[in-house]
């Protein structure tokens, strides 16, 4: 099975063009069932609808999350057709299982003054400060995913334009930077990023102190110890601030479209999700506008 598990990695990362950490995530739900399978002494070649279902109840009864479970569904069903489309399997044994629903949670947004707060905590007194204060302006500013921000390189930023080229494997999107995160930026790029990377190579944006490229959890770090120091009680992740960006916007007047392409979602049911926070904004428009409010 391991080497069927490789083809079918190696076919879908060709295919699909998917990131390595996606790849992972097919590894480790195939993977899992296949010592399931060798536990239960069953063929993966002839397993059967039945087996699958027990499958699934297993991981839901030693405690998986919905979620979990059904892009474990997913992975195995891809699995299974890339068998069978290569005539190593006869059929799909999970064709005709239905995946659970995921409830959808309600993404956690911080108040404008709650970003305030966060934004004002790093001080301009060091290289170390400098730079948080240009990337948490960055990151809320742009609403860019923190997978994005740290793969920018120096290149993507365009000063003058204030704007920033946010490039994926299958297309670019131009997002506009405001004017304090502009000038935050440009603070960090002409004071302290020159200092702070050791090698004139490095192509990255925004480094860490050693001078190398911030990593994803390098960047976890820095919000979450400036969440504790604005003594905010909400969990915050970098995400936090892309669902913020989205969200504030929505409330001031932007329209869905436009969120949806400084988002980057292929699909607008994606960026739908923020209209559950607008409520509260259409009614004082609808106060203030409608002549028998």
């Amino acid at each position: 099975m391991e080497k069927q598990i490789n083809n079918f990695l190696e076919f879908i990362k060709e295919d699909k063009k998917l990131s390595n950490n996606t790849l992972q995530s097919y590894r480790r739900d195939i993977v899992q069932f296949e010592e399931y399978a060798e536990a239960n002494k069953i063929n993966y070649l002839k397993a059967t609808e039945e087996d699958m279902k027990k499958y699934f109840s297993y991981l839901q009864e030693i405690g998986k999350k919905t979620s979990t479970i059904s892009r474990n569904i997913a992975s195995i069903r891809s699995f299974y057709q890339f068998l069978v489309r290569n005539k190593k399997a006869k059929r799909n044994p999970t064709e005709k299982i239905q995946s659970p629903k995921v409830e959808k949670k309600i993404p956690t947004i911080l108040s404008s003054e709650e970003i305030e707060l966060l934004l004002e905590q790093p001080k301009n007194v060091d290289l170390k400060g400098i730079r948080d204060k240009a990337m948490l302006e960055f990151a809320y500013a742009t609403g860019m995913r923190v997978s994005e921000i740290i793969s920018l390189d120096i290149d993507d930023i365009n000063l003058k334009e204030g704007v920033v080229f946010c490039k994926t494997r299958t297309k670019q999107r131009n997002i506009p930077l405001g004017s304090l995160s502009l000038k935050a930026l440009r603070d960090y790029i002409e004071h302290s990023r020159p200092i702070l990377i050791k090698d004139e190579n490095i192509k990255a944006l925004f480094v860490n102190t050693n001078g190398k490229r911030l990593t994803r959890q390098g960047f976890w770090k820095i919000v979450k110890y400036y969440k504790e120091q604005a003594h905010i009680t909400k969990d915050i992740t970098p995400h936090v601030l892309r669902h913020s960006f989205a969200t504030h916007l929505l409330q001031n007047g932007a329209d869905l479209k436009s969120i949806q392409i400084m988002l980057g979602h292929s699909d607008i049911s994606s960026t739908q999700v923020y209209m559950q926070f607008q409520d509260e904004s259409i009614k004082n428009i609808y106060k203030n506008a409608h002549p028998r409010a």
